[in-house]
């Protein structure tokens, strides 16, 4: 699931941890109950500080999509229907958003992205 964090990113680690669990919760794999990677473990699979695996799982906590409990683990909270949704929403927005800035850095214009969803769409419909 850890397997995008780029630290070469512009995006702080912690936020792309946080991301992440966001998008598994918002697409179903992540369920109520399930729990996350241990703070050491994870921080030492990313080969990063333990604090900024804290403060993804916190601000994660914050929104109240884990609970933090002390010796236990941190794990995925009771995620209603409309809160999945949501998440999902918020990944295909900033899916789009990363696919604009892409192709503005390539000079392809709306239109040409606008044709090619479309002929797309239209193929994956076959």
């Amino acid at each position: 699931m850890f397997d995008r964090i780029d630290p070469r990113s512009p995006v702080p680690i912690y936020a792309q941890i946080a991301a992440r669990v966001r998008v598994a919760v918002g697409a179903g794999e992540l369920k109520a109950g399930d729990g996350l990677p241990s703070v050491r473990t994870l921080a030492s699979r990313l080969r990063v500080n333990p604090a900024t695996v804290v403060q993804a799982y916190r601000e994660l906590e914050t929104e109240g999509l884990v609970q933090m409990r002390q010796g236990a683990g941190t794990f995925i909270t009771d995620v209603t229907p409309e809160r999945r949704e949501r998440e999902r929403a918020a990944d295909a927005q900033r899916l789009i958003r990363d696919l604009l800035a892409e192709a503005a850095r390539r000079g392809i214009t709306a239109a040409d992205l606008r044709r090619a969803l479309t002929d797309e769409l239209e193929e994956t419909t076959r």
